[in-house]
C-alpha cells in the first residue's frame, strides 16, 4: 500500500509516522535513555510493519522530538537512506514579548530549516512543510527563502498543512512552489473533509468547498493528522456519555471482528477508501498500537460499511 509522492518520492508507505509521541513530556528537560530506547523501539517497528515517512515539526516537545529522532539516526547511519524525512516550521511558541504567532518569514523559515536539520542529524528534508497560513506572510521573500533552500540542497518539497484550497493556490501562484502534501485534521471524528462536498454543515475547522478536490486534480497528497480520533472509537468509547460515539464504537468493534483486523484499522480505513488516497498519520509511539494501525493494510471498505460508520459518527443519515 504504497503512494507515488512525486516522481522523486516514488515509494511512500501508505501510513505515516508521526514523531510527535516521541522526547518524553512537553518540557525542556535532557532527552534521557528510557526515552531514547522508546523512540528506537517505535521508529524500528514502524519499519518492521512497513513505513517509511517519519513526520516532524520544529515545535514538538520543544524540539526533542526531532532530537531523539536524530539519535535514532545516529545509531543506524544506513538508516536515512531508507526512509522520507518531514518536517514543520512556521509556528513561533512565543518571540521576546511572549505572543505566540505564526512566521512565514524570510529569516525564521531559513533559520528553523537549520534548527530542524541540526538536531536530526540530516543534510536535508524531502518535504519541509509550513505548518499554518501566516496571515502577514510576504510571498515574494517566501519563495526566495523556498528557493534559496533548495538550492542549497536542505530541502527537497514543499508541503502545507492546515491550509485551504484558496490559500494553498495563493502560495502556489505567488511563490512559483509545487506543493506537494497538504496535512488536515481528518478521522472518523473530524468529517468535514466529507461534508464540506456534500452539504452537510461543518462542525470544525472550515475546510472551504474544493480543498478535497484540489488536491485530487493538482496530484498534492492528502495527509491526515489526528487519524485515529485520539482512540475516542476504542473499546473505551463504548462507555463514551456521547451517544454518537459510543454507537460509532459499537460499529467499529463489529466491522473489526467482521474484517479480521484491529479497531485502530476500521478507524483509519475510513479514510484510507477515500479516492484521494489519504495517507493517515498515526501519532502512537506504542510498539502494540503501531502493529494494530498497520492492519489498515487488509482493508478494504465496503460502500455500505463506509457510509453507515458516516451516519453513526452523524447521528443522522445523510440528506
Amino acid at each position: 500500500m504504497n503512494l507515488p509522492l512525486s516522481k522523486t518520492l516514488p515509494n511512500v508507505s501508505r501510513l505515516v509516522f508521526g514523531c510527535m509521541g516521541l522526547g518524553g513530556e512537553w518540557n525542556r528537560h535532557s532527552i534521557t535513555t528510557q526515552e531514547e530506547n522508546q523512540a528506537i523501539a517505535a521508529v524500528e517497528t514502524a519499519l518492521e510493519v512497513g513505513i517509511n515517512l517519519f513526520d516532524h515539526a520544529d515545535i514538538y516537545k520543544f524540539g526533542k522530538s526531532e532530537q531523539v529522532f536524530g539519535r535514532v539516526l545516529a545509531k543506524n547511519p544506513t538508516l536515512r537512506e531508507r526512509i522520507y524525512l518531514q518536517s514543520k516550521c512556521g509556528i513561533r511558541l512565543g518571540d521576546e514579548r511572549g505572543i505566540k504567532q505564526y512566521d512565514f518569514s524570510s529569516k525564521w523559515v531559513t533559520a528553523s530549516v537549520d534548527g530542524i536539520l541540526q538536531r536530526l542529524g540530516v543534510e536535508h528534508l524531502d518535504i519541509l512543510m509550513l505548518h499554518r497560513p501566516d496571515p502577514l506572510v510576504e510571498f515574494e521573500e517566501l519563495g526566495k527563502a523556498l528557493q534559496a533552500l533548495k538550492l542549497a540542497g536542505k530541502i527537497n518539497h514543499v508541503g502545507v498543512s492546515n491550509m485551504n484550497n484558496a490559500q494553498v493556490d495563493l502560495l502556489h501562484h505567488a511563490t512559483g512552489e509545487v506543493i506537494v502534501a497538504n496535512q488536515l485534521e481528518m478521522s472518523l471524528a473530524k468529517s468535514d473533509f466529507i461534508k464540506q462536498g456534500v452539504g452537510l454543515p461543518l462542525s470544525a475547522f472550515d475546510y472551504q468547498v474544493g480543498t478535497v478536490e484540489q488536491a485530487r486534480k493538482n496530484n498534492i497528497q492528502l495527509q491526515a493528522w489526528g487519524s485515529l480520533a485520539q482512540g475516542r472509537f476504542s473499546e473505551r468509547g463504548l462507555q463514551s456519555d456521547d451517544p454518537n460515539i459510543r454507537v460509532t464504537a459499537k460499529m467499529v468493534m463489529a466491522l473489526a471482528a467482521e474484517y479480521g483486523v484491529s479497531s485502530e484499522a476500521i478507524v483509519l480505513a475510513f479514510l484510507t477508501r477515500h479516492p484521494n488516497q489519504i495517507q493517515p498519520i498515526i501519532g502512537t509511539a506504542n510498539s502494540q498500537r503501531i502493529r494494530a494501525c498497520a492492519e489498515v493494510a487488509k482493508v478494504t471498505l465496503s460502500r455500505s460499511h463506509w457510509y453507515e460508520l458516516l451516519e453513526k459518527t452523524l447521528g443522522h443519515e445523510i440528506p
